[in-house]
């Protein structure tokens, strides 16, 4: 194939190298560092391949084989990071880190083949690929403590926060965790992406940690080569943002081989010996543009270009080798001729690897649940001595019937006391208990170890749960608001949702996010208060959510999410509606008939909510209302005045909103033939399109309506009634659809 301008440019530079006086391999390449002519030599090979991948990578594209070119030339000093590390320290590596999977691979004992083998195969989507399995070409490994990520703008910053967080939690907690004890986070990302929002989150929340003698060991690993696509970073920018308080700072030249390894030495050996965050600042070059299909020349003068090749890395590990005796120009071109036909050659072989062939092989790891297993689990319950030591003896199934805010303080707090690696995270939640009480008393019995503050950041309160999920804790954040979410969306989004799907399920991060969500606050707080909109959540595959509104189906409801968590990595979303939270009577005043006494954990036909099964009240068979969250009580009060005038109503509570109860859905509906929707979201949106779509895709050709709340923010006050959905439009649509 044909040789690019990267290529020829260090053929012909390493041709004129000159050798200098010959060193012991086992003595430093030069004067006045530490890497060895021995530790320079392996490191060249690693960066060696890494720069063929990126050939290979080009190559494979034009023969319409491979489907990723963007490559990691200019970047091959990031070599130097992984042989400053270890092999089992936790590494979540951006998309320019070719060298260090190189170099990580072959720490831990494997071929330079193996790791080589394995980047083809992300290239050519390879169905046997290790990692994604064909899916997308990142950097993972399961064996190599190395954490796939897809992230191009570093979201991945905030999880790498929570990594390093749980290294410290794990062992206070005396829980095991998958990282040695002594081990350190990793995280690299680009200059570009040090301006990003969650880059930002990440830091700060390594700066606010440290600044409270939080231990947290990390190392910040940004690669810089001065431009992002086409857009330039202002000289200086990145060493002036990275200056933080409690994140030590480190510079070198990442071209440097040699500067580069004595440098990260000194900044791994900082983190590791204090357990506190470093930022270690590399200058890069970028070769070859930002990617295959990038023409530099359009932004970028000739000059620039040509500067950037006198610095590429390759070339001056190759000048350090040939400088210290230890390599000639002429063994190094061979080397390098030798090395690309080997490449090239298992580039070939592995265009000829199976790739994905269908859509059940493609969606296979998303959502990976043994509903039997979480039905052995979710009503675990620990001892009785257990349970009366962290209820003080005054046990829940012993009080009065609760609310559904008491349901889910008790659940949680059984839970803990089942889980000694779980956590619940958040702000307000410690000694306040939440805004509205729901974690209450929840620290001071189980301790500020697993059940704490945050600062006031989601995006930082998901990161720490996905970083600890990953790292073996069972992690439960709370998220005060339904619309707070949307802040930090792209952390379930792009992060936690994505992982087990581009990793085969090698790794996961199990968590269960608690939210308080949707309206009928009575106008309280505005839109920010009582959002209701939840469709940015429901497009998110594999996703599950849980909407319970009654305190028993809470109850239960929460310890299955917490068993499909723990038991298969689910991600799961908890909609609490805040309306509800101290609700006590359903149709008079004082009838008590939305409390519910407390089911203790143990009794599985009243302690397990399958995921995706409905609740169901009633038996008519002239409509049947379906409905969640709110809408389920006024949904049940319609229906009585309803049956008092002679119809038969029945109510089924979806109580998932992902996956949706299609079987009960389905079935509620033929046993009535009518169906009507009451939906406390948006028109647009919400929820009712997907169950209207559900049961027209499944055949059902009976009478369809729904009602909704309108398109429309949530104002203050009384003026929030115009907009939301009323229990008077449920009936009033209900008797229309009757006749």
């Amino acid at each position: 194939m044909a040789r690019d301008t990267v290529e020829t440019h260090f053929t012909q530079a390493v041709a004129m190298l000159e050798a200098g006086p010959a060193r012991d391999p086992g003595q430093p390449v030069r004067d006045g560092v530490t890497l060895t002519g021995e530790q320079c030599r392996t490191l060249f090979h690693r960066q060696l391949d890494s720069r063929l991948l990126d050939v290979a990578a080009r190559w494979l594209r034009a023969q319409d084989e491979g489907y990723y070119t963007i490559g990691s030339a200019g970047h091959e000093g990031n070599a130097a990071v992984a042989a400053a590390l270890r092999p089992g320290d936790p590494a979540l590596l951006h998309y320019r880190s070719g060298a260090f999977y190189l170099t990580r691979s072959e720490q831990a004992g494997r071929l330079p083949e193996q790791g080589i083998r394995d980047v083809l195969m992300g290239l050519t989507a390879a169905a046997d690929e290790p990692i994604a399995g064909g899916r997308h070409k990142v950097f993972g490994h399961p064996d190599l403590a190395v954490i796939p990520q897809t992230s191009t703008i570093a979201s991945h910053l905030p999880r790498a926060v929570g990594v390093a967080f749980a290294i410290e939690r794990a062992r206070a907690l005396g829980v095991r965790s998958a990282w040695p004890e002594d081990a350190v986070a990793v995280c690299s990302f680009g200059d570009a992406s040090i301006n990003h929002a969650s880059a930002l989150s990440g830091f700060n929340t390594a700066s606010y940690a440290t600044y409270q003698g939080q231990a947290l060991p990390l190392l910040f690993v940004c690669e810089d080569n001065g431009i992002g696509i086409s857009v330039r970073t202002p000289k200086g920018w990145v060493e002036t943002a990275a200056r933080r308080p409690g994140i030590a700072y480190f510079a070198a030249d990442g071209c440097d081989l040699a500067q580069a390894y004595d440098v990260a030495v000194r900044a791994a050996e900082h983190v590791r010996e204090h357990r506190s965050p470093a930022f270690l600042h590399l200058s890069t070059v970028r070769l070859m543009g930002h990617a295959g299909s990038d023409v530099e020349s359009a932004y970028r003068a000739q000059r620039e270009i040509k500067a950037d090749l006198a610095r590429d890395p390759l070339l001056r590990t190759a000048a350090l080798l040939v400088e210290a005796g230890l390599e000639s120009p002429e063994g190094l071109l061979t080397t390098y001729e030798s090395a690309r036909e080997h490449v090239l050659r298992m580039a070939r072989e592995t265009t000829r690897s199976p790739r994905l062939g269908s859509a059940r092989e493609v969606m296979e790891p998303i959502a990976p649940r043994d509903p039997e297993l979480i039905a052995r689990i979710s009503p675990v319950a620990a001892t009785g001595e257990a349970r009366e030591k962290a209820f003080a003896g005054s046990l829940p199934e012993n009080e009065q019937p609760l609310t559904l805010c008491q349901s889910i303080n008790r659940t949680l707090a059984d839970a803990l006391t089942v889980y000694p690696e779980m956590t619940v995270l958040g702000e307000d939640v410690a000694k306040k208990g939440g805004v509205y009480g729901v974690t209450r008393g929840l620290q001071k019995r189980f301790g500020a170890g697993r059940v704490f503050d945050t600062l006031l950041d989601e995006q930082a309160i998901l990161g720490l749960a996905l970083g600890s999920g990953v790292s073996g804790l069972l992690p439960v954040p709370e998220i005060q608001y339904l619309a707070y979410l949307h802040n930090a969306l792209d952390q379930i989004r792009g992060e936690a949702a994505t992982l087990s799907f581009f990793s085969r399920g090698s790794y996961t991060n199990p968590m269960v996010v608690r939210v308080a969500g949707y309206a009928y606050q009575k106008g309280f707080g505005g839109h920010f208060h009582n959002d209701n909109a939840v469709a940015a959540l429901r497009d998110i595959p594999g996703l599950v959510i849980a909407s319970p509104s009654r305190p028993d189906d809470a109850s239960a409801m929460l310890r299955t999410c917490l068993a499909a968590a723990r038991t298969s990595g689910s991600v799961c979303v908890y909609l609490e509606p805040i309306a509800l939270y101290h609700t006590r009577d359903l149709f008079e005043e004082g009838d008590g008939g939305w409390l519910a006494p407390y089911a203790p954990p143990g009794r599985w036909a009243e302690t397990h909510v399958p995921i995706g099964r409905a609740r169901s009240y009633g038996d008519g068979r002239d409509l049947t209302i379906v409905t969640f969250g709110n809408g389920v009580r006024m949904s049940l009060r319609a229906a009585v005045r309803l049956t008092q005038e002679g119809y038969g109503c029945r109510v089924l509570d979806l109580r998932w909103l992902a996956p949706l109860p299609m079987d009960d859905l389905l079935r509620a509906a033929e046993l009535t033939g009518t169906v009507l929707i009451a939906d406390e979201t948006r028109r647009s949106g919400g929820v009712s399109e997907g169950v209207v779509a559900e049961l027209l895709d499944a055949g059902f050709t009976g009478s369809i309506a729904r009602v909704t709340s309108s398109d429309s923010f949530i104002p203050l006050g009384g003026a929030a009634d115009h907009v939301l959905l009323s229990e008077e439009e449920i009936e009033q649509a209900a008797r229309k659809l009757l006749g």
